[in-house]
């Protein structure tokens, strides 16, 4: 009886704290999902921005090649087939990407997944092959300079342009020979990492093979660029030149010299002022040669520098993303999530922003052609 009189004094006190339980749950529950709701909007934002840049910036490498003939050269046309993979990349490859980042789900079939994922691994090695095309090219023009200006043409740009993207496809087509078609519904997109050895020769075709060339080429363009600073040093030839000064400027020195060729106060006299005019002639284009000097060794200092913020760029954007690519299947025992593994692969995206950066901004003449650009632009609008 009393126990009976307790569980019905108890029961409503338990109804009650399941009552409040219920409602917190419901709280916070709301409160998550309110959260979770404004880190998608947050990041979404973010990643369009990304996405925007990227085709914006590199858009406007192409046109800037395009409307100034100036910019017509080989190595610009190799600049521009670099800014056209990288604005497939934030076309074909990056919106997609963005939506399966934030979603976390794969909503577009398997058809879609197909293309997405052959289109992303195309255009990005390509992209990083483009790199290698264009150190291969600076090193040939930097080492064997008057050789190399004779082959260097269009027809040899294209091809090596073409070489770069054949390699790109052959890494992207291996993974549909094994491809299993899926019955049921697709919710995820990602590639087939069973075969370890595709693992292996597409992270090396793509991104370790071509950084250790990039690392070779760079590091000869530096020895080499870093050979011509000092042959231009200012301070060496300043010294000659100081030298120079204090001979055609010493009368003294002139006169007797030429006191001794001729013997007579007029064959001196006319000797010193034809001396000093000469001489004064020298000094002169010796003056042009130093200027000329200065500016060549501060045009390999600035493109010595623009080598190291290329390659750095490059590895920093793109070395987490290939290693966590090979450690994964690898790594049976290894933590490894895909909140990681999506900043990895948008880092490696922003690689294709990066690019029109550095190489437009480092060259005056991509600045002045862009700037035209502009004004030109703005006027019409």
């Amino acid at each position: 009886m009393w126990g009976d009189l307790g569980s019905a004094q108890c029961r409503p006190s338990h109804f009650h704290g399941e009552t409040l339980n219920v409602s917190a749950n419901h709280t916070a529950e709301a409160q998550d999902s309110e959260a979770s709701l404004v880190l998608q909007t947050s990041l979404a934002t973010v990643l369009a921005l990304i996405t925007f840049a990227t085709t914006l910036s590199n858009a406007f490498v192409i046109a800037t090649i395009y409307q100034s003939r100036k910019l017509h050269t080989p190595a610009n046309f190799l600049i521009a087939s670099l800014a056209v993979t990288d604005l497939l990349v934030s076309i074909l490859v990056m919106p997609i990407s963005a939506l399966y980042t934030v979603s976390q789900t794969w909503t577009l079939g398997q058809v879609m997944c197909d293309i997405w994922l052959s289109s992303d691994i195309t255009c990005c090695t390509a992209s990083i092959l483009h790199l290698c095309v264009i150190a291969l090219d600076r090193y040939w023009a930097i080492t064997d300079a008057v050789e190399y200006a004779k082959r260097r043409t269009s027809g040899r740009a294209a091809a090596m342009i073409a070489t770069a993207w054949v390699i790109a496809i052959s890494i992207s087509l291996p993974p549909f020979f094994w491809r299993q078609v899926k019955a049921d519904e697709v919710t995820s997109c990602t590639v087939n990492t069973d075969h370890i050895f595709y693992t292996i020769y597409s992270t090396f075709g793509a991104f370790y093979i071509p950084t250790l060339l990039l690392i070779v080429l760079y590091g000869r363009i530096y020895v080499e660029a870093r050979k011509r600073i000092l042959k231009q040093s200012p301070k060496k030839t300043g010294k000659r030149l100081t030298s120079a000064h204090l001979i055609t400027n010493s009368p003294g020195s002139v006169a007797s010299t030429t006191s001794l060729n001729y013997g007579t106060h007029e064959a001196s006299s006319c000797e010193t002022i034809a001396s000093a005019n000469a001489n004064q002639v020298k000094v002169t284009v010796s003056d042009a040669l130093l200027e000329k000097k200065r500016i060549s060794a501060a045009r390999e200092r600035k493109a010595t520098k623009t080598l190291g913020i290329i390659l750095g760029a490059y590895i920093v954007c793109w070395l987490p993303f290939f290693i966590y690519t090979l450690l994964a299947p690898m790594c049976t025992t290894c933590i490894l999530s895909p909140e990681l593994f999506d900043i990895f692969t948008w880092l490696g995206y922003l690689n294709s922003l990066i690019n029109p950066i550095i190489y437009t901004m480092s060259n005056e003449d991509f600045k002045k052609a862009f700037h035209k650009l502009i004004r030109f632009k703005c006027c019409r609008a």
